[in-house]
């Protein structure tokens, strides 16, 4: 198995890649994200109508122009995510931070309190973090929570820095700009940063744990369907060859009925494990059901063919051993082979076609691996 197909755990998979299952789901939030941006941009249209009730002309100018380039920007995103733009999420981030920032900027020219202290524009940092929520990618969690302290921070210092003399900033509308209020923001941003990320990361495990068979811990054939248009993708843009094999243990029923469910558990395991070793980088193995099982191969069918029958004769030799005290049981699988395009152009086709080969290898007494048919 690929590292790409294995359930990440621990500090480290906080900062892995996500896997192609999560990718997806992630572009599908994107998409939902872009929705909901488009349909929230509209509603900020009315918080500087709402602050013309107050009458400040500059700051309602301000939250106008702002409004006005929030809602273009959002329809931009809308049309990217439709079209699963792979740095959206990473460019989306961005953009509603440093919006936020900037927003900040422009009232802090005329009103350097209102800069820091303005809680309606403020929140919005907060809302951008949990909006990576829905991406499926802890990485962007902690990237656009660091990005909105690291901008809030500069920007405190910024105009502070600028303040003349030694008072810090003050006004009767936002009142004084204060370290100990700083300090709050800062932890509340990373507070929220870090309840996000934890609930993005309890996404990735619920995702990557309904995409693997409890039992091997192999991708399942949820993972397999989801993951193959994209290998096929890959195969087309880079030229390489791809074949696609469903194997069949060979009277695995008698191993259940002699030795008990929970040696014909641990014999499943042990396939599941050589055939893992056999593989190579950005290769799969996935468990379908039963006894069967699907691998995905980047080598010509003839070079796929030699891999896998110089397997079935290794597993062959090495008998499995049910339990202690038990004599070795032999285990034999048969399988049918088919190759990318030439058997088929998508996941349904090139299993159907692996599937009749692996029947020919079964009427022909099995303990077989069939590349074409008769």
């Amino acid at each position: 198995m690929s590292d790409a197909s294995k359930p990440a755990g621990g500090v480290p998979g906080l900062f892995s890649r996500p896997d192609a299952l999560l990718l997806d789901t992630g572009a599908d939030g994107e998409l939902l994200v872009a929705r909901v941006r488009a349909l929230l941009s509209l509603l900020v249209l009315s918080l500087p109508l709402l602050a013309a009730l107050d009458g400040d002309g500059r700051e309602v100018a301000i939250g106008l122009a702002a409004a006005v380039v929030v809602n273009a920007s959002a329809q931009l995103w809308l049309a990217l995510a439709r079209r699963r733009v792979r740095w959206l999420p990473l460019a989306t981030a961005t953009h509603d931070v440093s919006v936020t920032t900037l927003v900040l900027v422009l009232l802090a020219r005329d009103d350097p309190a209102a800069g820091l202290n303005s809680m309606v524009v403020w929140c919005f940092y907060a809302v951008a973090i949990v909006l990576t929520a829905l991406r499926n990618d802890v990485r962007l969690a902690l990237y656009t929570g660091a990005l909105a302290i690291a901008q809030y921070a500069a920007l405190w210092w910024l105009v502070t820095a600028l303040a003349p003399g030694d008072a810090l900033p003050a006004s009767y509308a936002y009142g004084v700009v204060s370290l100990g209020t700083l300090g709050q923001r800062l932890v509340l941003l990373a507070i929220v940063t870090g309840i996000t990320a934890v609930v993005v990361r309890r996404i990735q495990r619920l995702i990557t744990v309904a995409g693997h068979d409890a039992l091997t811990g192999l991708p399942n054939r949820a993972w397999l369907l989801q993951h193959l248009p994209q290998d096929f993708a890959d195969a087309r843009a880079s030229g390489r060859s791809l074949s696609v094999a469903l194997l069949d243990l060979d009277g695995f029923r008698r191993i259940n009925e002699v030795a008990g469910h929970p040696a014909g558990d641990r014999a499943l395991r042990h396939v599941a494990a050589g055939l893992s070793g056999l593989l190579h980088e950005g290769e799969h193995a996935a468990r379908i059901g039963g006894q069967e099982f699907v691998l995905l191969l980047r080598s010509p069918i003839g070079s796929a063919w030699e891999r896998l029958d110089g397997h079935r004769r290794l597993l062959a030799e090495r008998p499995f051993q049910p339990g202690r005290g038990r004599d070795g049981v032999t285990l034999r699988f048969s399988a049918g082979l088919a190759a990318w395009p030439q058997d088929g152009g998508d996941a349904s086709a090139l299993l159907g076609v692996a599937d009749r080969r692996l029947k020919q290898a079964k009427a022909d007494g099995g303990d077989r691996v069939v590349a074409r048919e008769r």
